[in-house]
């Protein structure tokens, strides 16, 4: 059975005011989702589950599926605020949906097959979507408990422009991740080394080929079973905290540290890019033209 990829996309009108994320930086005005898509596809996966809110759902469609269409099934399910398990309903003061891992839990109803987590917004690479999709396609049938991420190297994530945070991984003996710590401040200094501010306020230097997580996740469906009991666990300690979220490392950290679950660290020569700062922007639609240039993409994506 081929996998699935799911596109955390319900975030895309909030952080942008708009669907600004569809603004074109390929050479065509492709969108960096469009290149996902392509790149997801090529490498394997056989369906598209997209979670979007259901306030731009009508763009969503016009501007977005009508492309896949005749390429790729594709499936829309949606992430509320008050899409809650039974027993608790959404605080007064509560706005916004509750996490990544709430989004992923909106899927749980249509993907019945191994499937990868990835942001609508981020350009991830055709390696890191092979390598995904080779792991999840090899996994015995019916396996459990048996997850995987793609780590980048922390270089192969860095902007010129400011800095940025990232999810540093841990891994042990096994190649198996042992957790991912939230590092920020994260820049390049004078020197052009890698540099970012610890627990206790100090410059530390970090390598360029240290791993961290770009959500880029790699799960089986019993992932679902799981969150749902965590959202319970986590709405206990938390719904009456206005801005807590419920994130797939949290679930992640959790399943490791119970022993339900191990997490492959798997590894990627991709280079990720993304506009965190309006300055990114040319160098993204710098280096997709590139790519096309190199003939790694069509002149027509869809």
């Amino acid at each position: 059975m081929k996998p699935t990829l799911f596109v955390l996309a319900a975030g895309m009108g909030s952080r942008y005011g708009g669907l600004k994320q569809l603004d074109g930086v390929g050479p065509s005005g492709q969108t960096i989702m469009d290149y996902s898509i392509y790149d997801a596809v090529k490498s394997g996966f056989g369906k598209i589950v997209f979670v979007i809110r259901h306030d731009f759902e009508e763009e969503f469609r016009t501007k977005v599926l009508s492309k896949y269409e005749g390429h790729v099934p594709v499936e829309v399910v949606f992430q509320s605020v008050d899409a809650l398990p039974e027993g608790f309903t959404v605080p007064a003061e509560r706005t916004k949906p509750w996490g990544t891992n709430h989004a992923v839990l909106m899927g749980a109803d249509v993907i019945k097959e191994p499937f990868a987590v990835i942001n609508a917004d981020d350009f991830y690479g055709r390696d890191a979507f092979e390598v995904m999709a080779t792991y999840l396609k090899d996994l015995p049938e019916d396996s459990k408990g048996k997850y995987c991420m793609v780590a980048f190297h922390l270089g192969n994530t860095m902007t010129e422009n400011g800095s940025v945070s990232r999810g540093v991984c841990s891994v042990d003996a096994n190649g198996h991740l042992k957790d991912v710590v939230e590092r920020t401040a994260i820049s390049f200094d004078a020197d052009h080394k890698i540099t970012f501010t610890d627990e206790n306020g100090e410059k530390v230097y970090s390598e360029a080929e240290t791993p961290v997580s770009m959500n880029l996740w790699g799960f089986t469906p019993d992932y679902f079973d799981y969150s749902k009991r965590e959202f319970v666990d986590f709405l206990t300690k938390s719904i009456d905290t206005p801005k807590s979220e419920f994130f797939i490392p949290l679930v992640v950290d959790t399943l490791i540290k119970s022993g339900e679950a191990t997490v492959d660290v798997l590894s990627t020569t991709s280079r990720w890019f993304g506009v965190t700062y309006s300055e990114d922007r040319p160098g993204v639609v710098a280096n997709l033209a590139r790519l096309h240039a190199e003939g790694v993409y069509p002149e027509k994506l869809f």
